[in-house]
């Protein structure tokens, strides 16, 4: 999967003219932690922050009357208190590199641009969340086996062989590491994964579940 299938198309952007006071209300009716700014020819110069438009109000309520404040406030602009750091990917980028990215730099989002720089889309973390779910199979239902393997090559092939001449699909596949552990997921299109599991335990694998688990979360 690539970034350029999953981003955000249709989301909130300011420019540097935009007033503090009017991103602000962009924010609290939305549920983004930050805008993106553009120029006046639409390419990204950076983002802004709830919590630098909140570090901005404070500044200027010290001992101002109230007529004193409004008027800076209609004058006080994006320009001022924007960031320039913006992390970009192209559409071309793999979904899970991106994710990567965001977590060793603890993003919230990455703007996606084309070749020439032009701001095209968004992600952010609700994207990444949405993906987990997607690629998962977790909304299309069916039941999920859980096994603990060998971490050698040809384990997932096997198992889904044995799933495969019980005539039953599968949705999705997940591998995963836990304390050296290789953990497979298997979602299959069968609401009583029973027959599947008797035959995985009878070619040797180990099912397990949460009970098997408990003790690392106690």
């Amino acid at each position: 999967m690539y970034v350029g299938l999953k981003m955000l198309r249709d989301f909130v952007k300011v420019t540097p003219q935009t007033l503090v006071k009017d991103a602000q209300k962009l924010l609290d009716n939305s549920t983004l932690w930050m805008l993106l700014v553009v120029n006046d020819a639409g390419r990204l110069v950076g983002y802004v922050r709830k919590e630098d438009i909140s570090a901005a109000m404070p500044s200027l309520m010290t001992s101002l009357e109230k007529h004193e404040l409004n008027y800076l406030m209609s004058k006080l602009t994006v320009e001022k208190i924007y960031r320039t750091d913006i992390k970009t990917v192209s559409p071309e980028t793999e979904i899970e590199g991106a994710a990567d990215m965001m977590f060793e730099m603890n993003l919230a989002g990455l703007a996606v641009v084309d070749a020439e720089g032009e701001l095209i889309g968004y992600i952010n973390r609700n994207v990444m969340l949405d993906v987990l779910a997607e690629e998962m199979g977790y909304r299309e239902g069916g039941s999920r086996l859980t096994l603990e393997v060998e971490d050698r090559s040809g384990v997932l092939y096997e198992v889904a062989g044995v799933i495969a001449n019980m005539k039953i699909s599968i949705i999705s596949t997940g591998t995963f590491f836990y304390n050296g552990r290789r953990i497979v997921v298997v979602r299959i299109d069968t609401e009583d994964p029973s027959a599947v599991a008797a035959a995985l335990r009878e070619r040797g694998y180990k099912l397990v579940a949460p009970e098997d688990f408990r003790g690392e979360w106690t």
